[in-house]
């Protein structure tokens, strides 16, 4: 048998960063091109996630280090729980949590504010592979949101999310803005949006 001999080691340096896993993005995209262009495919880069528990100023911190908008919320057992993203923290939910309950921002949790996962919508792998950017455009802005998960399916038929679309994102590689505006879903969105 080969005998191997130990790696050196070495102190780490002060200031020493990380690298992170990044998808490469055509420079400049068209509403022509396909979709899968625009989409963070989570195939090829890690999902950014926090777990349901953890305070609002945390997500906070988690999403500014890592420059995303939105983080999924996860079990852990490794489903998804829903999402939470910088609207949520910065916007009117927040506030009107603690409002709410009558706690601090300090005690307000990502469980309190996130959207949850019977709340999300999805768009199927399938109908993604046949699409152009424009198709994702006009998506996001018929439903007023900044974001829209993709599903495909395990072997078993259950459900796995796959990537991300996000208008930031978007805006980047069309080089201008992708303005959505954001549109009550449910009877009781509304309501919230008719008293503040």
């Amino acid at each position: 048998m080969r005998k191997y001999s130990a790696l050196p080691n070495r102190p780490l340096r002060p200031r020493t960063t990380i690298h992170s896993p990044s998808q490469i993005l055509p420079p400049k995209v068209s509403f022509e091109d396909p979709a899968m262009t625009v989409m963070t495919d989570f195939q090829k880069v890690t999902a950014f996630t926090i777990d349901p528990d953890v305070s609002v100023d945390t997500a906070a911190r988690v999403m500014r280090r890592r420059k995303v908008h939105l983080l999924l919320v996860m079990s852990e057992e490794n489903h998804v729980l829903g999402i939470i993203t910088s609207n949520d923290l910065l916007g009117e939910k927040t506030l009107q949590c603690i409002n709410a309950r009558g706690i601090s921002r300090a005690d307000a949790l990502v469980r309190d504010i996130m959207t949850p996962e019977d709340r999300l919508e999805v768009i199927s792998m399938d109908d993604v592979m046949h699409a152009h950017v424009g198709h994702v455009v006009a998506t996001l802005k018929s439903k007023g949101r900044q974001h829209a998960a993709v599903v495909d399916e395990d072997a078993a038929g259950n459900q796995v999310l796959r990537g991300l679309f996000s208008c930031s994102q978007l805006a980047r590689q069309l080089g201008e803005p992708v303005e959505t505006i954001e549109i009550a879903q449910t009877f009781a969105e509304i309501s919230l949006a008719l008293k503040t």
